[in-house]
């Protein structure tokens, strides 16, 4: 039975964009498709590590040669498309924490959202014993730098841990860190898992 179980935020606990906030942020970037969105995730690992809302829509716009004509609207609409939760998540969160586990959340997340999130989910945040964000420590995952971090803060070893995240990426470099780590596809794995 693990004791130490951390999660991801984005695709576990908290909802990925809908189609419809894709709609919303490609209309007023004033572009769309598939270039847009791979500049947007190629320049999402240093937003990530803590970079300025306007340098990363700035370095966003250099890979695509383009300018956007509002970046406030644009950072705004995309910090939105950042806040919905899968609320069977949250429950099995506060069961594991009934039960005397100790959670740590993991996320790569914006220092814009952070506060935005935890105004919205702070009731249910609270049950972690650790949250750990990519823009607070500087780095984000796969570095190892941030599951040690995470580890650390929880006071155990990477070996002492369970960490369920939906990137492939992420889970083998949790691995190769200690952890055990489980690549999440449902509530109901996790349940198994921890059982």
């Amino acid at each position: 039975m693990p004791e130490v179980i951390v999660f991801d935020l984005y695709g576990v606990i908290a909802r990925t964009q809908t189609p419809e906030a894709v709609r919303r942020i490609e209309e007023i970037a004033g572009t769309r498709g598939p270039a847009f969105w791979d500049a947007y995730w190629a320049c999402r690992p240093a937003y990530d590590a803590g970079q300025e809302s306007a340098a990363y829509w700035a370095d966003v716009a250099g890979l695509l040669g383009a300018t956007f004509p509002d970046v406030p609207a644009l950072t705004e609409a995309d910090l939105d498309s950042w806040t919905a939760v899968d609320e069977e998540m949250v429950a099995l969160v506060g069961e594991l924490a009934d039960r005397g586990r100790t959670l740590g959340l993991l996320s790569n997340i914006i220092g814009d959202l952070v506060p935005r999130f935890e105004a919205r989910h702070g009731a249910w945040l609270s049950r972690f014993d650790e949250r750990v964000y990519s823009c607070r420590i500087g780095v984000a995952k796969p570095d190892p730098r941030a599951y040690e971090i995470c580890a650390g803060r929880l006071g155990v070893e990477p070996a002492d841990v369970l960490f369920f995240d939906d990137n492939e990426r992420n889970v083998l470099a949790a691995r190769e860190t200690g952890m055990r780590a489980e690549l999440f596809t449902s509530p109901a794995q996790v349940r198994a898992l921890t059982a």
